[in-house]
């Protein structure tokens, strides 16, 4: 459609009204008339899907308009446009891409369906349905959507959670099931709980694995190594469960005739041709080392997220090259990480067919088939959780990577501070394995870097293990704080700097912490300078990190000294910033210390910004910027309450907030209003 909106044009702001319901039409159209739902996230999809239809008919009746449409409502539809898009990626989404990860992170996907919902409410917010001339029934319809979504709880599927748990849970040891030839994988269960996502024929087993193939392709090199190998682990079990459970009934007669050869007679030998081919015909591809062709015994996640065999895929980059053999894609590192599930999957399919592993192969000249070996492969079998197998790749990684930084070039430590801060960034299990392998003193040393990249990394990467708690004092019993602020100060790059800020304000949630940073001469004073000079994300970093330190009494005075007042003041004023309720909060603590109050009574603009703040503020804004006008007009505060008084707007303000403000910004309010009527009293002028 010619005059459908892209999502550049979305936001910008200068969107041509008059395209805005033809397009909103069309994308509404395009999500109702999707066929061929998903099995996940049905009753999120759906349930959006109804939303959008009631809509549609909102959107028809606007376009019939003739006179040009109100700012607001431009701006309403310019949002509902952009959160239909994303609606309609969110679906496609469920809908064209794995299943079983969709189902591994229905929790984040729910959120997200959440989150448009609540963005739809926002959007309605300034719909002027008063303005428009639309049917009783539509405004109505849209008049309930919009209660509903301002009122919306984050739905998960508990059907999906549970099914979710069967999925992580089914590669778990099963203690009570320990006789011979017992296999670890309920494969019952396995396709029950495939089953229940759509999965029911051999070709839906097919999709899946490219699906999952697509999103380890597109996760490799971002996603971080942890994430790929999860994503092959799915694959594996996929691909072992297909040919388990659709095994050919040839396929079935082989592996009858190889579990009865034990018990021919002796005087009978196997040919040693047919069974090669045999053998050959049955491991499944899947198994097969992409390099070899042979059954992987020690199989390799590389960084691309591709399986090799060790031996085969160390021969390669030995030989000198450096790239994944089967996707042609650059290998960011060598490090050849255990792919502990597909070793199981394989070891369980040797057990299954007798098959002794260090003895096969898709070329083996014969097979062993005594009962000592037959012994000795079943004891060699571990059954492994999917969660050891999780935490023993996480622990093998974060080794391997630690040794990088400990030993390696600038070039590798860079990649390796990089895969850390990748992998610090989710799961507190990570964190917590990363710091016991030894990562934190070596990424304290590289703050100090020339390199950018690796001094971004490093505070980075200190920053998300610092949200673990005993991490904390790990970090700052390394010494981390005085090079964190040198980072601060004079950070190679503006990300860098702004990390810092923030691992400052995480490693002060500690109150200890509190007192020992706030003792370092130079910590608030460049706190207070990337205040002044960071970019928008950078001064809230600031913000947050200056008001924790201030809930510490001592800290107070030298944050004023170091001109933290009149930067905040100017924050107040400036829309762009987007730090208005963190530089409130600073301002409320800072009023506590005779410094912080007398720097905030020299202020000529405070007052009527607090005043105009009381009226358009946030619920927080209101209460910090109440708590402010209250303290600087006590304790000799009379001039303060006089400009309060000769101001028009302070007094309705006041009243309006004492009515309809929070408990805190009532009683408040309500002191103030008390405060100035005493003041009026003395000069014969009482205030009502």
């Amino acid at each position: 459609m010619g005059s459908a909106l892209t999502p550049s044009m979305g936001s910008s702001g200068f969107l041509p009204s008059g395209s805005l319901p033809e397009s909103l039409i069309y994308v509404s159209s395009e999500v109702a008339s999707m066929e061929k739902l998903p099995f996940i996230q049905v009753r999120n999809i759906s349930t959006m899907i109804r939303r959008i239809k009631l809509l549609s008919s909102l959107f028809e009746e606007i376009q019939e308009i003739d006179t040009p449409l109100p700012p607001s409502l431009v701006l309403c539809l310019t949002e509902l446009f952009s959160v239909i898009r994303r609606v309609k990626g969110l679906i496609e989404g469920c809908k064209d891409g794995s299943s079983l990860w969709g189902l591994i992170q229905t929790q984040f996907i729910s959120n997200q369906f959440y989150m448009t919902v609540k963005e739809m409410g926002s959007a309605l917010d300034i719909l002027p349905l008063s303005l428009l001339n639309i049917t009783t029934d539509t405004s109505e319809q849209v008049e309930l959507l919009h209660k509903q979504a301002k009122r919306v709880e984050l739905f998960v599927d508990s059907r999906e959670l549970q099914r979710r748990e069967e999925l992580l849970q089914v590669m778990a040891s099963n203690n009570e099931k320990k006789r011979k030839n017992q296999s670890f994988i309920d494969f019952e269960a396995v396709k029950e709980v495939f089953c229940s996502i759509g999965m029911r024929s051999p070709l839906d087993y097919e999709e899946e694995i490219s699906k999952l193939e697509a999103e380890a392709q597109k996760q490799a090199g971002t996603g971080g190594l942890v994430v790929v190998s999860n994503l092959n682990n799915l694959i594996s079990l996929v691909s072992y469960s297909k040919s388990m459970i659709f095994s050919s009934e040839e396929s079935e007669k082989t592996k009858q005739d190889i579990k009865q050869q034990p018990y021919v007679s002796n005087s009978r030998n196997l040919d040693q041709s047919s069974s090669s081919q045999s053998m050959s015909s049955i491991i499944p591809d899947e198994f097969r080392c992409p390099i070899s062709l042979d059954l992987m015994k020690d199989p390799v996640i590389v960084a691309s997220g591709h399986t090799y065999d060790r031996n085969s895929i160390a021969q390669w980059i030995n030989t000198g090259h450096h790239t994944c053999p089967k996707s042609g894609q650059r290998l960011i590192h060598m490090a050849l990480i255990p792919n502990y599930a597909l070793r199981t999957l394989v070891q369980q399919w040797c057990q299954v067919n007798n098959i002794p592993l260090t003895e096969c192969s898709s070329n083996a000249s014969h097979l062993e088939r005594s009962t000592s070996k037959k012994k000795a492969c079943e004891k060699a079998i571990d059954h492994i959780s999917v969660t050891k197998v999780a935490i023993d790749a996480v622990k093998m990684t974060a080794e391997f990577l630690v040794g990088k930084l400990a030993m390696g070039s600038p070039d590798i430590q860079r990649q390796a501070a990089y895969e850390l801060r990748l992998l610090a960034k989710t799961g507190m299990d990570h964190r917590k394995i990363i710091a016991e392998a030894g990562a934190i003193p070596f990424l304290v040393t590289l703050l100090s870097s020339h390199d950018p990249r690796i001094q971004e990394n490093a505070v980075t990467a200190l920053l998300n293990l610092s949200i673990f708690e005993n991490n904390k004092v790990l970090i700052m019993a390394a010494g981390a704080i005085d090079n964190i602020v040198e980072v601060l100060e004079s950070g190679k790059t503006m990300e860098a700097r702004e990390n810092a800020a923030a691992a400052i304000f995480s490693l002060s949630m500690i109150d200890d912490f509190k007192v020992a940073i706030g003792a370092r001469p130079k910590a608030i004073l460049v706190l207070v300078g990337l205040l002044r000079e960071g970019t928008t994300a950078g001064k809230r970093d600031a913000a947050t990190a200056i008001s924790n330190l201030a809930l510490y009494n001592a800290n107070k005075a030298s944050i004023v000294v170091a001109g933290a007042v009149p930067l905040l003041i100017e924050l107040l004023m400036d829309d762009k910033a987007g730090i208005t309720d963190d530089a409130l909060r600073v301002l409320a603590l800072l009023l506590s210390c005779p410094e912080g109050l007398e720097a905030l009574k020299k202020s000529r603009v405070l007052v009527p910004l607090l005043i105009d703040l009381l009226r358009f503020g946030s619920a927080k804004g209101k209460e910090n910027s109440i708590t402010l006008l209250l303290g600087l007009c006590k304790d000799g505060g009379e001039e303060v309450a006089r400009r309060l008084l000769i101001n028009p707007r302070s007094i309705p303000s006041l009243r309006s907030l004492a009515a309809d403000g929070s408990l805190k910004a009532r009683r408040k309010a309500d002191a103030l209003l008390r405060l100035l009527n005493r003041c009026c009293s003395q000069s014969h002028n009482p205030v009502g």
